[in-house]
């Protein structure tokens, strides 16, 4: 049962997620008290981790002693439910979690895993993080993102038409390419 004090303050949740990957420099990274202690007094209640196939085991907390209550789980069928509960989210650079997450207008920090090699998801990562529809932090930087973060300086999404870029990816993939029948 909760407090009457604790009651009147709107659950915030953070919602941090790996994907399918090992990622443990990210979940050390949150699992910090500086972070812990910054999204806190930013008015964010809850920290909910999705560690993945990650062997570290962030530290579990109720919140009660006025601090951030953390939980976390490895995988789930689906993270939707958690995604939309969220205040903010805090991903991996994987494409499907970017954009699931700016698909559902929540403000994003986009951390890098610098151990992956050829780093396209880094590339994607700053691209919209330079046209202000996310933040991108590294492991070791992301306290100062999560510190110095404006969310109203982020910009929405434009939904649009994925075809142009599914043709474009395809083309650069070597997939056949559709090409407009014409009838004789």
């Amino acid at each position: 049962m909760e407090s009457a004090d604790s009651s009147k303050i709107p659950k915030r949740t953070v919602f941090v997620t790996v994907g399918t990957t090992l990622f443990d420099a990210l979940i050390k990274a949150v699992d910090t008290p500086e972070v812990k202690q910054e999204l806190y007094a930013k008015g964010y209640t809850h920290l909910l981790i999705q560690i993945g196939r990650g062997s570290y085991i962030p530290a579990r907390s109720t919140g009660d002693d006025g601090s951030l209550a953390v939980e976390y789980f490895t995988f789930s069928s689906s993270i939707a439910e958690s995604l939309s509960a969220a205040s903010l989210v805090i991903s991996h650079a994987g494409s499907g979690s970017i954009f699931e997450t700016l698909r559902q207008r929540k403000p994003l920090i986009v951390v890098v895993n610098e151990d992956l090699m050829d780093n396209h998801q880094e590339e994607l990562a700053e691209e919209l993080a330079e046209r202000k529809h996310l933040f991108c932090a590294h492991p070791q930087t992301l306290y100062q993102t999560i510190a110095s973060m404006n969310l109203d300086s982020l910009l929405p999404y434009p939904a649009g038409d994925a075809k142009p870029v599914a043709t474009l990816i395809n083309k650069f993939l070597g997939f056949p390419v559709d090409k407009p029948k014409h009838t004789t």
